[in-house]
């Protein structure tokens, strides 16, 4: 299974975290039929919002959207607390234009053309945050240190990196100053060792011989991996309750035009059918659980 893993360095103020993403990042990718650039791009989207997910320590789903004019007009990737046990799930979709010429190795400018980030923290309990930040850079990476730099004032540096079959990443962050760090050059020394790591690196080793390859020479806590997986949210039953917000008027003037509503998960692909006999048991009991397939 894939798996985020911490890091702090002892008697110092920084601290990491190193993702490795290959069943997930095929689990998401095997569901379109993508280009090789937003392949690459969506990989990068979910080792950040994994990172982003561990760093921020969010019970609730944690969201990157990278909307823009260019060829790719959306690129998303969600993080999930988990539907089973305390597994973080991760899901990813792109809308792109089909009849675009892409380069082999466009930048996220040039893939999204002008556009934004938007960072959404939807927590269980308590309320709904979102972020902003303009694509100023030319890297996912980039963009999102400018974020943490205006929103959580925290210097946090990202090195992101993807294939056509695994997605890797570091994230480093100096913490506030608590008076107990005796190694002041700590943050700068652990950063130069990161800028030294290889794409093959990031997306090939594991993050222990990873962190090893960098930080041999320092003193380094490695804390227990934590498990990460594909998951979609998708359900019947919020189908259901989708369909159910239409109307009573526009769901039977649907039925009396099509004899039934198919609908589909842009995430998963997965398949949801709603008969004439559903929707009408859907309006006579909204709070009943949806009818099942027939």
């Amino acid at each position: 299974m894939d798996h985020i893993q911490r890091f702090i360095f002892d008697n110092t103020d920084v601290r990491g975290e190193v993702v490795t993403l290959e069943d997930t990042f095929s689990n998401v990718i095997a569901r379109h039929d993508y280009p090789a650039p937003i392949k690459r791009q969506l990989g990068e989207l979910l080792g950040a919002v994994a990172l982003l997910t561990s760093t921020i320590k969010l019970d609730g789903v944690v969201s990157l959207e990278v909307r823009g004019s260019g060829p790719a007009t959306l690129l998303m990737a969600e993080s999930n607390p988990g539907l089973e046990g305390n597994a973080q799930t991760l899901r990813a979709i792109a809308r792109f234009d089909e009849q675009a010429e892409l380069t082999e190795t466009p930048s996220l400018a040039e893939l999204v053309g002008e556009g934004h980030i938007v960072i959404t923290l939807d927590p269980k309990e308590g309320q709904r945050y979102q972020g902003i930040v303009q694509l100023e850079h030319d890297t996912l990476a980039e963009c999102l240190e400018t974020y943490f730099a205006q929103s959580e004032q925290l210097p946090t540096r990202l090195w992101l990196e993807a294939d056509q079959a695994r997605a890797g990443g570091i994230l480093l962050q100096k913490l506030p100053e608590d008076g107990r760090t005796d190694d002041p050059d700590a943050w700068n020394r652990t950063v130069k060792l990161a800028e030294t790591v290889k794409r093959d690196e990031l997306l090939t080793l594991e993050p222990k011989e990873l962190l090893y390859r960098l930080y041999h020479e320092e003193t380094t806590r490695i804390f227990d991996p934590f498990p990460v997986e594909f998951g979609c949210t998708c359900s019947r039953e919020r189908f259901a309750s989708a369909l159910l917000n239409l109307g009573e008027d526009e769901l039977r003037a649907t039925i009396e035009a099509q004899h039934q509503i198919d609908t589909q998960c842009h995430f998963c692909n997965t398949h949801y059918h709603f008969s004439a006999a559903d929707v009408e048991q859907l309006i006579d009991a909204p709070d009943a659980p949806p009818p099942t397939v027939h």
